[in-house]
């Protein structure tokens, strides 16, 4: 996809960003970049060290968080000792460094979990390990995309951690269309700077710097993020990107992208067709030669009111059979949303014509079960499916 190529340019051009000073004759000093590895090892041992020294305090209704020093003789609980949230662990590749990232989980969300892909809304603080704040959402809602690709990204840190999480519950507090949330993920994730803005930061942030944020996940939106080869304008196949994520994990990998993922372990690849593209941003994930698109759009017979053996039957109004059945939307009373059936498995009702094997020529017809099994291998990861050529 001439997209990657853009997305390795800018990795590239990352890669090539270094700090830059001038001698005394006016020359450009190139300064590259530190060594991952090396750094994380020196990262980790400020990150764990300042978890041993520093205590936080949790408001257990609005879970803001302060963090402080533990003064010479006090008696304060280490952020690295106490139980109360207990430290986690995330294991993450980046950079071919097998990085292992500290939080702390507050409360844990009701919702849904975001994947790495998703655009999530939150409230945040970011501050150094000295205590210094850099950076805050002063306890206002925010809209990130967590797509490390995006113009102007999030740091990879974020993408990491947010899907250890879920959204709240949003309420309405009045007539304006002002509203709240509760019951929302929180934490606290303590960064390593691999994994924030290493060698190449923002203003106001000095190079190599770990990061300490402090978040509420408020809401989040889907993604569908395969792109248009002509248009580099996201298009999407039909399936949202936290649907794609195979082998369930609850994250998405671009295996091409070999300056991040040098050596990216087998498991975290979720490439139905070993075409060395993920499912994600594939636009054929079984690699049968029909798009997703193509294979999970419903039957012209099969939208709105038809019947179903002789009877009325409402198979919805989208042109295209959800991943899962879809519930009506109460906000919505004029219109029904409803839709029962979801992608279907390859068809395993009676054949056409009984006497003759199975065909292109001669289909199965689809039963109620290939649309509701659970388990079921839906057609658009299915190669056999549609039918091949004899």
């Amino acid at each position: 996809m001439n997209k990657f190529k853009y997305y390795f340019v800018l990795l590239l051009a990352g890669l090539a960003i270094v700090s830059c000073n001038k001698n005394d004759d006016d020359n450009v000093v190139v300064v590259p970049l530190r060594d991952y590895a090396e750094q994380y090892k020196a990262d980790n041992d400020s990150i764990e060290k300042f978890l041993k020294t520093n205590y936080i305090v949790v408001d257990k209704t609005t879970f803001d968080v302060k963090i402080e020093k533990i003064p010479a003789g006090g008696t304060q609980v280490s952020i690295w000792d106490q139980k109360e949230y207990p430290l986690q662990i995330r294991p993450v590749y980046n950079h071919d460094v097998n990085y292992k990232v500290y939080y702390l989980s507050l409360n844990k969300g009701i919702g849904d979990a975001p994947c790495n892909f998703d655009e999530v809304t939150v409230s945040y603080t970011g501050s150094f390990l000295n205590g210094t704040q850099f950076d805050s959402s002063y306890g206002l809602a925010r809209n990130f995309n967590l797509n490390i690709y995006v113009a102007g990204p999030v740091i990879d840190g974020w993408g990491e951690i947010m899907p250890q999480f879920k959204v709240g519950i949003r309420n309405p507090t009045g007539d304006d269309g002002t509203f709240s949330y509760k019951d929302y993920g929180a934490g606290v994730m303590f960064l390593p700077s691999g994994l924030g803005y290493y060698g190449n930061p923002p203003e106001g942030i000095p190079a190599y710097s770990p990061l300490v944020f402090s978040f509420k996940l408020l809401a989040l939106k889907r993604s569908d993020l395969e792109y248009s080869s002509s248009s580099q304008a996201t298009v999407g196949d039909g399936v949202p990107s936290y649907l794609e994520d195979i082998n369930g994990d609850g994250y998405l990998y671009d295996q091409r992208d070999t300056d991040r993922y040098p050596n990216l372990p087998k498991e975290l690849i979720d490439d139905t067709d070993g075409d060395g593209i993920p499912d994600f941003m594939d636009f054929d994930d079984d690699g049968d030669g029909y798009t997703t698109r193509f294979e999970i759009s419903k039957p012209s017979d099969q939208i709105g009111w038809g019947t179903l053996n002789g009877e009325p039957f409402n198979y919805g109004i989208s042109l295209y059979y959800p991943y899962n059945p879809v519930v009506d939307n109460p906000d919505t009373p004029n219109v029904d949303e409803t839709e029962i059936w979801a992608i279907p498995r390859r068809p395993t009702g009676a054949l056409t014509d009984p006497t003759k094997p199975e065909s292109i020529t001669n289909p199965r017809k689809f039963v109620p079960e290939d649309y509701t099994a659970p388990g079921r291998l839906r057609i658009h990861l299915d190669k056999t499916y549609p039918y091949q050529k004899n």
